[in-house]
This record gives C-alpha cells, sequence and structure tokens, in this order.
C-alpha cells in the first residue's frame, strides 16, 4: 500500500496600510487615475487561484497571511512575525517613507505593489526588495515620450502645493527636458476658498495664454491627490488637450485594454472582486505571479532563499498581459514593463513609443536607467 507524499507547503504574506484613506468609498468611487480602488488582496487571490493547476501538479499548498500596519515601525514588525512563521515572500501595499525599514526587518522577498515613488527605488539597494508598480519616473517617462511623438512640444505644468507634488513636477520637467520638449511655465494650483486665492485655484485663471507666459500644445497636470486634476479638462482657457493626473495619463494597467489576452484578465478580476482592475492591482497580480512562479522552480522546498535567488536571475521572465516579456532590472530591481495611455475610456497608446531607441531594451528608456541609478545591483 503506498501513500502520497505530504504537498509541501508556501506561505506569502500581504503587508497593508491598515487605515488607508485613499480606499474611502466616495474617494474609490472617483477612480482618480493611478490610485488603487481596493484591497490588494483581490488580486493576489486571483494569482493564486489561476496558478492552482501548476500549484496541483507540484504538490504545493499556498497559504495567505494578511497583516495590516499602523505605522512604519509596525509594518517592520509584522514582517519579522511573518518571516519567523516561516513566510517565504510577501507583497507591500505600503508608503514610500516604511519601504527602507520594511526590507531591513526581513530577508525575504518583498513586492512593492502600492507605491510608485521612486525613492524606495533609489535608496533601498535591497536584494530582496522588488517593484511591479512602475515609479513616478516610469510614468513621466511615458508621458514625455507620448508627447513628443504627438509633436505637443510646449508644455503647461501645473502642480500641487504638496511634497509628493514637488518631486513629481520634478520627474515631469525631467522628461521633458530628457525628450527635448519645452516648459512653457511651471504654476502651482492651491484648492481653497479664500478670495485672495482665487488665482491659484481658477483652472481659467492658471492656463489663459498672458498668465502661462505665452502659447502651449498641452497641459501637463501632477496632482497627487486627484480632487484638482479630475475637473481640469474642457475648464481650460485654450482648447488644448491635459495629460498627467488627468485627461490622457500614464499607467500600468487599463480596464479597456483590448490586446494580449487583457479583456480576459480584466473580466476575471472584475468578476471575482466586482470591480475594474487598476494598476496597483495589476502590480499584485504580477508581484504574486512572480513569487509562485519563482517557487514553483523547487516546489519540494519552496525557501525564501530560493525565492531570492529565482527572481534575481536576469532570464526569471514574466507574462503580464502586455505583449512582451517582463523582467526585474538587475539595477534596482524594478520591473520593466510598457505603459497604457489612456484616458480613461481607451487605451490610446503604449509606451515606450515607436521610434524611442535604446542599446540595450527599449523598456529600460522608462524609468532609471542602469548607468543612473545609485543601485549597482542590491547588496
Amino acid at each position: 500500500m503506498s501513500l502520497a507524499a505530504p504537498a509541501a507547503s508556501l506561505t506569502l504574506g500581504i503587508v497593508q496600510r491598515a487605515d488607508d484613506d485613499r480606499l474611502a468609498p466616495q474617494r474609490a468611487a472617483l477612480a482618480y487615475p493611478g490610485q488603487p480602488g481596493g484591497r490588494l488582496r483581490d488580486a493576489v487571490d486571483m494569482a493564486v487561484k489561476e496558478s492552482r493547476f501548476e500549484l496541483d501538479a507540484a504538490g504545493l499548498r499556498v497559504g495567505l497571511d494578511v497583516r495590516d500596519a499602523r505605522n512604519a515601525d509596525d509594518a517592520a514588525a509584522q514582517l519579522r512575525q511573518l518571516e519567523k512563521a516561516g513566510a517565504s515572500g510577501a507583497v507591500l501595499d505600503l508608503p514610500a517613507a516604511w519601504i527602507a525599514g520594511a526590507a531591513a526587518a526581513a530577508t525575504m522577498p518583498l513586492m512593492n505593489a502600492g507605491d510608485s515613488a521612486d525613492a524606495p527605488r533609489q535608496q533601498v539597494c535591497k536584494a530582496h526588495l522588488f517593484h511591479t508598480l512602475p515609479s513616478d519616473r516610469m510614468r513621466a517617462d511615458a508621458l514625455a515620450q507620448a508627447l513628443l511623438v504627438r509633436r505637443w512640444a510646449r508644455v503647461l505644468l501645473l502642480s500641487g502645493p504638496g511634497p509628493d507634488d514637488a518631486n513629481r513636477l520634478a520627474l515631469a520637467q525631467s522628461a521633458i527636458k530628457r525628450y527635448g520638449l519645452k516648459q512653457v511655465a511651471a504654476k502651482t494650483f492651491r484648492l481653497s476658498a479664500d478670495p485672495r486665492e482665487r488665482d491659484l485655484a481658477n483652472p481659467l485663471l492658471l492656463t489663459g495664454a498672458a498668465a502661462a507666459g505665452g502659447d502651449y500644445d498641452v497641459v501637463w497636470v501632477v496632482d497627487s491627490d486627484g480632487e484638482f486634476a479630475r475637473t481640469l479638462p474642457y475648464r481650460i482657457a485654450l482648447p488644448r488637450p491635459v495629460v498627467g493626473d488627468a485627461g490622457m495619463a500614464a499607467e500600468a494597467w487599463a480596464p479597456h485594454f483590448e490586446r494580449y489576452g487583457a479583456p480576459q484578465l480584466e473580466r476575471r478580476f472584475a468578476r471575482a472582486a466586482r470591480r475594474p482592475m487598476t494598476g496597483t492591482d495589476w502590480a499584485a497580480y504580477i508581484a504574486a505571479k512572480a513569487l509562485l512562479q519563482a517557487a514553483l522552480e523547487q516546489p519540494a522546498a519552496p525557501t525564501a532563499a530560493h525565492l531570492s535567488a529565482a527572481l534575481g536571475r536576469p532570464d526569471f521572465a514574466l507574462d503580464g498581459f502586455k505583449g512582451v516579456r517582463l523582467s526585474f532590472r538587475a539595477w534596482d530591481h524594478q520591473l520593466r514593463q510598457p505603459m497604457l495611455l489612456t484616458d480613461g475610456v481607451a487605451v490610446v497608446g503604449i509606451a515606450p513609443v515607436d521610434g524611442v531607441m535604446h542599446p540595450k531594451n527599449t523598456l529600460d528608456t522608462l524609468g532609471t536607467d542602469a548607468a543612473e541609478s545609485p543601485c549597482k545591483g542590491a547588496p
């Protein structure tokens, strides 16, 4: 009488902010570009479900352990507890300021699927930290390429007053310079009912040719909050397109993408989660897929060390329903990927755009390239 061998087990963690004001029902209903529509658990669950055949064939049982973190110290503590409990990897939905402490607290592979700031990618050079959500610089480069190919060369920049807006404005300005566009002016808006600040809250006053310092081809709005940007199209002084955080945006995912099997992925997610897939959902989905694919290389012993080694190999590649194989950059562990240019109704283009060249991989025209990165292969 023969007995079946016991299945091996793989535990994956999800560490998320406990009180996420981005997911307030009234805010989520507005579907701001680039912002989440729900918890990333929905996408991770779907990735596990879709991998069930391969997991069962390999005798690998997967469990998820979801932890809420209230601050940076709590996030680090939750990751230490997960690792002590035997987790082999984790998907993170944490603010940028928490990620450095999280990466220092654990040695298992950590997949940043929830924050797009460049700081964790440039300042936290860890071999076990990976990023599946496109960075803010990737979004800026994709938009600049889109403007270049459309010959919308004269750019009026509008940005919010917060520190995140300032960082993203600097990235937009760098991308404008990198691709030979011209900044006509950069103006700051402020949502305010104070009549003394009406010039800073009124799109017509901000975008008039006299206020902007001349004519322009396009308005690029940088609004990390999203409230000002959502009402900007069709309210500017000149009949010009809007890009950035309204109008045409560069995203990791768009619900109306119609190529490479994307409609099937979108429908599966919408049925399971009862909402459209956002860029952060896609980033969590592909993060979980990456961890599962790495675990399936050695299903009998899917340890954290084995997963990290697989994810860091140059030939490790993923299918992300974007038409090309996706891989992690050796220097900052950002996932290379095309960006979808969308107006919220349809996908109107893909970046990198045709004609943009790179000596090795055109996907590396989006984001920080090897020569520019302070991370030279994470230690």
